[in-house]
């Protein structure tokens, strides 16, 4: 059976959904269990779930259709624990803001998505935007567009002026509507009030920005923007509904009361010290690095006006210190999950973060499990995602060489199925 998909942009995309068995055969195969890679195996998969591994490569039989992957490396689809895919970089990037309705957004939002489903990521966790990655995540998961599993935040939880403030960088005569600045909090009350729409509006996580950011319109990129009693209501109110907290942070003091207030994972860590590494294993928090956005906004920085003059100091900083201090982290035993804020980088080149990992000391079959096994973890799926194991759904990617040789051959993904569809080939 074959299934016709019709994107945005207007490029037919061809996937296969096989009623019957699909032998997939692995030249390689790094299954996200052991951190070690098999020869010459088979995976059979049956609908949109792993039936059985094989060694050697099993004959078919019947209607059994040959996927094969001889010549290639196999591995689970990939998880992203931090992307955005509402917007993209540009130098006029503050201007779309402003001009985008949400139809705008939705269809940017959709393109994204694909384009990051191709690049091998079959799931993602989205960390803020209008409120249309929700209603990206549902048609995805409706089979109305295609893209990978989503869970997301929602609207970010700021504090006013803080990073996430939409208002930031508009003259005060010009008013938002209110729905705009839902989510911007300034006491306990306020803030349980903010956890409270996120579950109506049927978010899966909750994103807040426990300090300053790079990207906002603000000078200050590493004070704390919450008082210890905001970050108790938030986190509180959050566990009372089942929601797990990720953090922004990129100060060291903002990122201790994150800590302990009991967030799951602190997002960038760029001034991170050894208190707050004692905190992160304290608490078994997990560290998601980002290195490829502290170093893409570094770069960017260095263009005259592509950013606004208050980001340029905080990208120039953020991104000589953040692979750094997830090296300082790392080798201290923190644990680490695979995430790249991709967004503030082009959409699709998420697997650079492999190699920026594996520069500081990062064994490159650690790196992948941080992006399999590891965030499969942290997100509560690991019966689902996040390995190559019997009963779990078929998301599996294939690259054209090994990665643990090259981490850069896992930027060029050449086979992608997702819950049982292949989408490239």
């Amino acid at each position: 059976m074959r299934f016709i998909y019709l994107t945005v942009f207007g490029m037919l995309m061809t996937g296969s959904a096989f009623a019957q068995r699909s032998l997939i055969y692995c030249g390689n195969l790094f299954d996200g269990v052991s951190g070690k890679t098999r020869s010459s195996v088979t995976v059979v998969v049956e609908k949109n779930k792993i039936i059985s591994i094989a060694d050697g490569f099993t004959a078919a039989s019947g209607t059994d259709k040959i996927i094969d992957l001889k010549s290639k490396t196999v591995l689970p689809g990939l998880i992203d624990m931090h992307v955005h895919l509402e917007g993209e970089t540009s130098k006029d990037q503050f201007q779309k803001r402003m001009q985008y309705n949400m139809a705008d957004v939705a269809f940017e939002a959709q393109k994204n998505g694909l384009t990051t489903l191709m690049a091998g990521f079959t799931t993602v966790r989205d960390l803020g935007g209008s409120g249309a990655n929700i209603a990206l995540r549902n048609a995805i998961n409706k089979g109305t567009v295609t893209g990978p599993r989503i869970l997301t935040s929602g609207k970010t939880i700021a504090t006013t002026g803080g990073h996430g403030d939409p208002s930031n960088g508009i003259k005060p005569d010009l008013h938002l509507p209110e729905a705009a600045l839902d989510g911007v909090v300034n006491s306990p009350d306020e803030a349980r009030q903010a956890i409270r729409q996120r579950y109506k509006d049927g978010t899966d996580w909750i994103k807040i920005t426990a300090t300053g950011g790079v990207l906002s319109i603000a000078k200050n990129g590493k004070g704390p923007q919450f008082q210890p009693d905001e970050l108790k209501a938030l986190i509180e109110t959050a566990n009372d509904y089942g929601f797990k907290v990720a953090a922004h942070a990129h100060g060291a003091e903002g990122m201790k009361r994150a800590l302990r207030a009991g967030v799951t994972t602190i997002e960038h860590g760029s001034f991170l010290d050894d208190e707050c590494i004692k905190l992160f294993v304290e608490k078994g928090a997990y560290l998601i690095p980002t290195i490829i956005a502290g170093k893409t906004v570094a770069d960017s920085a260095k263009i005259p006006g592509y950013y606004h003059p208050f980001v340029v100091p905080k990208a120039l900083e953020t991104g000589v210190l953040i692979q750094q201090s997830f090296a300082k982290a790392y080798k201290a035993g923190v644990k680490i999950g695979f995430g790249t804020d991709a967004g503030v980088f082009v959409h699709g080149r998420n697997a650079k973060e492999f190699v920026y990992m594996t520069e500081v000391g990062m064994p490159m079959n650690e790196a992948l499990l941080s992006a399999t096994k590891t965030n499969s973890q942290i997100l509560g799926m690991q019966d689902q995602i996040g390995s190559i194991e019997a009963g779990k759904l078929a998301d599996i990617i294939a690259v054209d060489a090994d990665p643990l040789k090259d981490p850069t051959v896992m930027m060029n993904v050449s086979f992608v199925m997702k819950d049982g569809v292949v989408y490239k080939e």
